[in-house]
């Protein structure tokens, strides 16, 4: 997350295939389920079962997308005190989360990620673009370190080429987002991984020159001849434009004239843009649609938009107004309620919007105002920071706030149990 990126002073942050299974395969299995003798048939049926939801599942891992459901989370680990990558696949399976972001492709978080079926979008880190854009062969033995060895047993869907790289960082590192880029696409080609993997990159709203009102919203004039590229590179491969949208940063910045209300999804007058006559009743719609109609003045109107950050603050220093857990937890609550009735924007209404919550956890060792150290849906000792609606979950506040790993696991193992004893039953 960029906090240094100015806001305008209207409340709009500037920071920060399906491929079917082929019809040969099917009916070569059913061809042998028929041709079996009758006393095979009942163990035959239930192979074709068995087979049927196999092939159910396996969509998911053809479609090349990486993020398949509506609300995923960013799971940051600049701190000293977080818990092992495994008790964090206990707590996200028991709050129901599917999809993470982390922010390199550390080998004890992919490893303990395996078989857990949660998706992950990796990161190809900012420090290795320049190195990485120089020659496909450095990219090539990335992935081969970092991507193709946890494949299929540890859900790695996306490869996110850096963060945050155009109007944030220095411009040689602009210069090898593009080739970078290409280059990690090429590796996964030749590994046969494009229809698995999906390669893309994180903006924050710097790379914007205006967002009020959302119709209005334009690239910067220099960051436009990097921009135009990458974004015909990530049409052709079938990549979304990924935004990190803050209405907090947005709100600190000119709490006197933002209502917060509008900030937190909570009852308020809107604002209405003239030129589309669309009402916004909440500012993160608005940036969303902001992405969407600078996307299409550069002629990229029908790529998908996909929130890759988005949060609220629970504490901060004196002069970061809004940063706290009422707050925070009102935003992160009306945000997940909103992302779980999959509608879409004022502009693309029959879009759903997909986000990923900034973040799992509060990172204690972050530079930065307080607030960066605080945007944590949980503690870590596992205990909810503060109650969004994760049902079986107990809020830190709670007398029993400790439910922690352990608790989680043995519900878990239960569950666990009880599913293989009906997998075993029905294929009686």
């Amino acid at each position: 997350m960029d906090v240094m990126g100015m806001i305008s002073s209207q409340g709009f942050g500037k920071s920060e295939r399906d491929k079917a299974i082929p019809t040969s395969i099917l009916q070569m299995e059913c061809s042998c389920v028929v041709n079996m003798p009758t006393k095979h048939m009942r163990s035959s049926s239930s192979f074709l079962r068995f087979l049927l939801v196999l092939s159910l599942v396996s969509l998911n891992v053809l479609t090349g997308q990486a993020f398949t459901g509506t609300y995923g989370v960013n799971y940051g680990r600049i701190a000293d005190n977080l818990p092992p990558p495994g008790s964090v696949v206990t707590l996200l399976k028991a709050a129901k989360i599917k999809n993470i972001r982390i922010y390199d492709a550390n080998p004890d978080v992919l490893t303990a990620f395996k078989g857990s079926g949660i998706e992950i979008m990796v990161c190809l880190p900012n420090e290795l673009l320049i190195e990485v854009s120089v020659g496909e062969q450095r990219a090539m033995d990335w992935i081969k370190e970092n991507v193709q060895p946890y494949l299929p047993g540890t859900s790695i869907r996306g490869i996110s080429i850096g963060n945050e790289i155009l109007g944030v960082t220095p411009i040689e590192i602009w210069e090898a987002l593009l080739p970078a880029s290409k280059n990690i696409y090429t590796a996964l080609d030749r590994l046969g991984l494009t229809k698995v993997v999906q390669v893309s990159s994180p903006h924050s709203e710097a790379v914007f020159a205006n967002s009020f009102p959302p119709s209005s919203c334009t690239f910067r004039d220099d960051i436009l001849p990097f921009m135009k590229p990458l974004l015909q590179f990530f049409s052709q491969i079938g990549s979304p434009f990924y935004i990190n949208a803050y209405p907090f940063l947005a709100y600190k910045s000119d709490p006197e004239h933002i209502d917060i209300n509008y900030a937190l999804f909570k009852s308020n007058k809107g604002i209405y843009d003239a030129k589309t006559k669309l009402h916004y009743d909440n500012m993160f719609d608005a940036q969303v649609d902001a992405a969407y109609a600078a996307l299409e003045k550069v002629g990229f109107g029908k790529m998908e938009v996909i929130v890759s950050e988005t949060g609220w603050a629970s504490k901060g220093d004196d002069n970061e107004a809004g940063a706290t857990v009422a707050n925070a937890r009102a935003y992160n609550k009306n945000l997940r309620k909103r992302l779980l009735k999959k509608k879409g924007t004022p502009y693309r209404p029959k879009k759903p919007v997909r986000a990923y919550i900034f973040a799992l956890f509060n990172e204690n060792l972050k530079f930065g105002p307080t607030s960066e150290r605080n945007f944590g849906l949980f503690k870590a000792d596992g205990s909810i920071a503060y109650d969004i609606g994760f049902t079986g979950l107990v809020p830190s506040s709670a007398t029993s706030s400790l439910i922690t790993f352990k608790g989680i696991g043995l519900s878990n193992s239960l569950i666990f149990t009880s599913a293989t004893l009906l997998l075993l039953i029905l294929t009686l």
